[in-house]
């Protein structure tokens, strides 16, 4: 991939980037109101349930783009002060921001062979994964108790954990497994696809929860890919509220998330 032009690198890095939030989201955002716009976002937005950040859904998906732009900036002014040369740290966090991976260099991020960006990258390939929605919320408790999102870091502290045990016998060293393993956590679980570490020499069981983390995905409403974790905890529900129908047929049960019903 280094032998490609520059130019080329920027191209593939900026359209993986503008795909990352939608183009139907960005084409509600910079063209005229058509009047169907939630119907537009619905049909590009990953999850069970889309929702408006404000009344319109033409500045709601102006704002999500204008979160999901800042947050990109941010991660490039990250990475160019830990030692990334400008035109890799753009191409890098278009990549980050997208959540799919795209590198410009034949050894992707462990080129850099640096903790700091390391660190840099997994934290905003978590952010990432996030729920963009969650980002206008002015209320800190309300987010907090969001619970999507407790599971999500929940989900990422408990593989992370698993497999840093799991492969202390290889590095034999606290810092490094903890380094490897939260990368390679984020990284699957986001779909960005980074990797520092070769897993493929890591032992079955971290390659199963590696596994498992791919399929589960991240948060609904972001850039990241897989099942959702909304979609897992509907499913969660939904399956005691079934097997109780089986026993009381008349029974009316309700599955909640956040306090809301969801529509069956």
């Amino acid at each position: 991939v280094e032998a490609l032009p520059r130019g080329i690198l920027f191209w593939r890095s900026f359209t993986h980037w503008v795909g990352g939030m939608g183009v139907l989201v960005l084409a509600i955002a910079i063209l005229p109101s058509t009047g169907n716009a939630l119907y537009l976002m619905q049909a590009e937005c990953p999850g069970p349930q889309v929702g408006k950040l404000v009344p319109k859904g033409k500045t709601s998906a102006l704002y999500l783009y204008l979160i999901y732009g800042v947050l990109t900036l941010v991660t490039v002014i990250l990475l160019f002060t830990g030692g990334m040369p400008l035109f890799d740290s753009v191409c890098h966090a278009m990549g980050i921001a997208g959540t799919g991976g795209f590198g410009i260099k034949n050894d992707g991020v462990s080129y850099y062979n640096s903790p700091y960006l390391e660190g840099v990258i997994t934290a905003t390939m978590i952010l990432f994964g996030v729920n963009f929605t969650l980002y206008y919320h002015r209320r800190f408790r309300e987010v907090r108790k969001n619970t999507e999102l407790r599971v999500y870091f929940c989900i990422i502290a408990a593989a992370t954990g698993l497999i840093m045990l799991n492969i202390q016998p290889i590095y034999h060293s606290v810092g490094k497994c903890f380094r490897y393993a939260v990368f390679q956590v984020a990284s699957i679980m986001t779909s960005t696809g980074f990797a520092t570490a070769d897993y493929n020499n890591w032992p079955l069981f971290s390659q199963m929860i590696l596994l498992l983390l791919m399929f589960i995905g991240a948060c609904a409403g972001s850039t990241g890919g897989g099942f959702k974790i909304s979609r897992l905890l509907i499913l969660c529900k939904a399956i005691p509220k079934q097997l109780s129908l089986v026993i009381h047929p008349r029974e009316v049960k309700v599955i909640r998330m956040d306090g809301k019903p969801i529509d069956h």
